[in-house]
């Protein structure tokens, strides 16, 4: 033999128990961790299939929708937006992005290598879209596609309470429209149905408390019917929907082998979800909002500010702080990991450099969490603007 048997192989796992105050991933609840435990059963078991429509039950109650087509990809949330656009985007369909962080210029580009004639409509980083803007875009570029985040992890904005209206628009001008819910569920409303939202899709590892790795989506009849009408086939045989959605029993038809589902992490999402149906999803939502507001108060009692300055545009699960003038928020990160394992992070994208991330999501968004966040955060700034910092 060449090559020798790894010596790092021959020890015990380790994995430090971290307080994950990041924007995703966030904390998994015992019940989630417990169920992961559980034995591996076969990816078309009888009781896998069941667990299968459990889940799907639980994302069309946390979607608030009936989309038969409603399913989770064996996927982090990223691949939810691959599966999205991957299915309605045929070479020339003519694809509108709203930009105002990473999500929007990821989403663009991807559009764009799936053959779409892919045209933006852009807002500062931190600042989210005027109607007008929206209705502008829609009218100079009539796509048949419009993708909008309405939870921008990378700045802290969301699209939620333009998003009722946003929909609206998108049927005056008969395109398809695609929500990325990835950091938002949970924290803001969602109403697909009532809204006529096309193409929604999150991750299992924000609100939700799951691990990464699953990828929730739900595609509304007219968007199932664009897929089922494509002149070419899906790009990607992993992302087809049509043959994921028999996996899952989503047109009334046997299962299909597709290709083998992550069971584990289907148990783990499928307590995740309980852990919503159980609490109430208006309760959810309620609990994540009242923390944002205690975050935001603590927050100014420590002379910080925020970087969305409209209080509606913020997004609840993720807040975006400045970072204060002739301040290395790296120092802040470094004493809130080695000395009590918080993790704060910092910019992505555009505000890589510019601001400090504190993430409140699912099993970690709760008051006790957020006193010491702050406690913590205090602690560390007064360690960053000390010359003692090396000492750590």
């Amino acid at each position: 033999m060449q090559v020798d048997r790894p010596g790092v192989l021959q020890k015990p796992l380790s994995v430090p128990d971290k307080l994950l105050m990041g924007p995703g991933p966030s904390n998994c609840p015992p019940r989630v961790l417990h169920a992961m435990s559980l034995p591996v059963l076969g990816h078309l078991h009888q009781e896998t299939c069941s667990i299968m429509d459990e889940v799907k039950a639980g994302i069309q109650y946390v979607f608030q929708t009936k989309n038969s087509l409603t399913l989770a990809i064996s996927t982090s949330g990223h691949g939810g937006m691959e599966a999205a656009l991957s299915n309605l985007i045929e070479p020339g369909d003519g694809v509108l992005v709203a930009v105002n962080g990473i999500w929007g210029q990821r989403a663009a580009d991807m559009a764009r290598r799936y053959g779409g004639n892919v045209n933006t409509i852009e807002k500062p980083a931190g600042e989210n879209f005027c109607l007008n803007a929206v209705e502008r875009g829609l009218t100079q570029y009539r796509p048949a596609i419009f993708f909008v985040t309405q939870g921008e992890s990378s700045t802290g904005v969301t699209a939620q309470h333009h998003q009722e209206f946003i929909n609206e628009l998108d049927k005056m001008y008969n395109c398809l429209l695609v929500v990325d819910t990835v950091a938002s569920l949970g924290g803001v409303p969602v109403y697909t149905d009532q809204w006529e939202i096309d193409v929604i899709y999150t991750g299992s590892q924000k609100v939700l408390g799951a691990p990464p790795g699953l990828a929730p989506i739900s595609f509304s009849p007219r968007a199932e019917a664009k897929i089922a009408s494509r002149k070419t086939p899906v790009a990607v045989f992993y992302w087809d929907m049509m043959l994921l959605g028999t996996y899952w029993a989503c047109f009334g038809t046997p299962r299909i082998y597709h290709h083998t589902i992550p069971v584990s992490l289907l148990y783990g999402l499928r307590e995740g979800l309980a852990i919503v149906v159980e609490e109430g999803i208006n309760k959810c939502i309620a609990r994540h909002q009242a923390c944002a507001r205690r975050l935001y108060d603590g927050l100014e009692k420590l002379g910080l500010s925020l970087y969305v300055e409209k209080k509606e545009a913020r997004l609840p699960t993720v807040t975006t702080i400045k970072v204060p003038k002739g301040l290395d928020w790296r120092l802040v990160q470094e004493y809130s990991m080695k000395k009590y394992r918080l993790e704060i992070s910092g910019g992505l994208g555009p505000t890589v450099g510019k601001v400090m991330r504190v993430g409140l999501m699912g099993y970690n968004a709760t008051m006790e969490k957020v006193d010491f966040t702050l406690k913590v955060l205090g602690e560390a700034l007064e360690y960053a603007r000390s010359p003692q910092h090396a000492k750590l």
